[in-house]
């Protein structure tokens, strides 16, 4: 019988976790219909991405709700790398809503792109049409996973584009998996649509890597089924984004029964290093930059020297023999890319911290799918109120 996780599908179906398991397990699939979804309408896509990039002043501003936020936080330093010549921000609806006039000038051309996978979260669609009321030159870029969504129904002139993901990124599980993952692909490929058909092998070989990462992952019983209390998931740069989602998957599929937190390598000795202790996994999304490793390195060797037994764990795409020696846990799919921004190995970095997640909320008797029965978390969120803007 076929397994899913390291486990059958009737075994996951009884710990209602199935939706979530499958949709982990779908993400280098839904990444191979997504790149194809994105090549169907590259035409428009191109002269869309042409309109935006002749411009001498743009404000591009990613936007989103949870997960959905922390996509764009993930390439915003990657934007700012590419486009210097642009400000860009990433600034979630929930801070959109509460202060348009902060990130909204009326003056400057803005490409507000919105991600979400429902598409009817209430701060979304506001955020919306407060950017519609408050910017005389906006563009827009809505990525969704949802086409009957309030989102996709509002993208309607040649001042706005609407990327409609494959139907199966619109995840049924509470905690969003695929859906992110492949959003986070779209925007990728936008902001390199000119390179598309280059990108094909790079969409290719993250997609395999991350099916090895599926096979292959659930093998670490020692990882998987230790008892731990807390963990804490360190990145920089695009992989700080990363941190955060990994923070907020463990807090969603534990319903908050495991504490976690997320810092960058040299932001964790700044006061959040307390949180540690013997019953503590820290975890490293490691930077391919040589610059940047070096101080990740330190705070791994720092941590290593320490007598407080709690665990590290380091997630990589090389063969870092140095890396290895310092850790509890090395993980590495070797997906090294010649000419590729590191901000592509976010697509299978996550995939560690999703399975974990998924593991340690059956390991604390959550059920997966419905982490919150009593209704008090949603997979839409309900119970907001939005309130008209007065300047």
């Amino acid at each position: 019988m076929k397994r899913i996780l390291g486990m059958t599908k009737e075994k996951w179906k009884e710990k209602n976790g199935i939706y979530t398991a499958e949709e982990i397990v779908q993400q280098p699939e839904m990444w191979r219909q997504t790149y194809k979804k994105v090549k169907e309408i590259k035409k428009d896509l191109i002269n869309f991405y042409k309109k935006l990039m002749n411009m001498e002043r743009l404000n591009i501003i990613f936007a989103g709700a949870g997960t959905s936020g922390f996509i764009g936080d993930s390439l915003t330093p990657y934007l700012k790398k590419k486009f210097p010549q642009f400000e860009t921000a990433s600034v979630h609806t929930t801070e959109l809503v509460t202060h348009p006039e902060v990130y909204f000038n009326k003056k400057i051309p803005t490409l507000l792109i919105s991600f979400a996978r429902s598409g009817n979260s209430p701060e979304s669609v506001a955020a919306i049409e407060l950017a519609e009321e408050m910017v005389n030159d906006l563009y827009q870029l809505v990525i969704t996973c949802n086409k009957e969504g309030k989102l996709a129904q509002k993208v309607s002139d040649s001042y706005n584009q609407l990327v409609l993901l494959p139907k199966k990124t619109n995840d049924r599980g509470f905690a969003m998996t695929s859906s992110y993952t492949s959003m986070l692909l779209t925007a990728l490929l936008f902001f390199n649509i000119e390179e598309l058909d280059k990108l094909n092998s790079t969409v290719e070989l993250k997609a395999k890597a991350a099916e090895e990462i599926i096979d292959s992952f659930c093998d670490n019983k020692k990882l998987l089924e230790a008892d731990f209390k807390k963990i804490i998931y360190l990145g920089d740069y695009s992989f700080f984004g990363v941190a955060k989602e990994a923070s907020l998957k463990l807090l969603e599929l534990t319903s908050g029964q495991i504490i976690t937190r997320y810092d960058t390598p040299l932001g964790f000795r700044h006061g959040p290093k307390s949180i540690i202790d013997k019953d503590s996994l820290i975890l490293f999304f490691l930077s391919d930059n040589e610059y940047n490793l070096k101080y990740e390195y330190d705070l791994l060797n720092e941590l290593n020297k320490s007598k407080l037994g709690y665990k590290t764990a380091v997630i990589t795409i090389k063969n870092r023999k140095k890396i290895k020696e310092k850790c509890d846990f090395y993980l590495s799919s070797y997906s090294k890319m010649d000419d590729e921004d590191e901000v592509f190995n976010t697509l299978e970095y996550i995939i560690y911290a999703q399975i974990i997640s998924l593991y340690k909320s059956i390991h604390s008797g959550i059920n997966p799918d419905n982490p919150s029965p009593d209704g008090s978390v949603n997979r839409v969120v309900q119970g907001v109120k939005i309130y008209p803007y007065k300047k």
